[in-house]
């Protein structure tokens, strides 16, 4: 059986919930979580986790893994797309499987699809969704559009619920056929995927459905993401 190993932050309701329905029968999933940092403003906790993710991934021990994701894209947002990717890299050779930050995952997925345009849907406080769209911006990414979401009033990404993530994108009135990258592996998503990419050909992408995209794939294990037909032998992830 594949196995996916993930590693999350402390308080992330979110990624295994939706790893687990997303990778479904088709791999095992592995999890182990950051260091709790209490009373550390948020970048503080965030660079702590970039510095932390070698020992994370030692956790694991001898349980041999097929892929790893470090399921935190405002950490990387930090560090920019070159680093990010130089540091996944680094980190692969060293443990003798793929590793991919969120964000290393979702630009390999926007390499897949073609994309060189995206609307950014965002529930970080604004210095990291500035910090974010910079990021995409290095990575050769157009942003056309920046979709901040909140949590009742607040930048609050765990309290997001399904129904205020929807309304807030559709009450902005996103172009049809947009690309929607829903940042944010803590920010609930998967019930909102079929909602907002109905009816007009919209691709709407999120971090955890990247990453347990990347990890299938990097397992051997082809997936279909997007618009695009699958090919021969693919799955669609469930």
């Amino acid at each position: 059986m594949t196995r996916v190993g993930v590693v999350v932050p402390p308080a992330n309701p979110a990624v295994e919930p939706e790893f687990a329905r997303l990778l479904g029968a088709q791999a095992d999933l592995h999890v182990t979580r950051f260091p709790v940092r209490p009373g550390r403003p948020l970048a503080e906790r965030l660079d702590s986790y970039n510095e932390a993710l070698p020992d994370m991934i030692r956790s694991f021990g001898g349980l041999p893994l097929d892929a790893l994701v470090m399921a935190c894209s405002g950490a990387r947002y930090l560090l920019g797309p070159e680093e990010d990717r130089k540091r996944c890299d680094a980190l692969s050779t060293e443990s003798g499987f793929p590793i991919a930050s969120a964000t290393e995952a979702t630009r390999a997925a926007l390499e897949h699809l073609g994309t060189k345009e995206i609307t950014l849907v965002s529930p970080y406080q604004p210095w990291l969704t500035d910090l974010a769209e910079r990021f995409w911006a290095a990575a050769g990414i157009r942003v056309t559009r920046v979709v901040p979401v909140k949590a009742g009033d607040e930048f609050a990404p765990y309290d997001v619920t399904t129904e205020e993530l929807v309304g807030q994108v559709e009450a902005a009135r996103v172009a049809p056929g947009a690309v929607l990258l829903l940042t944010g592996t803590g920010m609930p998503t998967l019930r909102a995927i079929g909602k907002l990419a109905e009816g007009d050909e919209r691709v709407v992408l999120t971090s955890n459905l990247c990453g347990a995209w990347w990890a299938l794939t990097s397992a051997g294990q082809p997936v279909t993401l997007g618009r695009r037909k699958p090919r021969d032998g693919e799955r669609v992830p469930t």
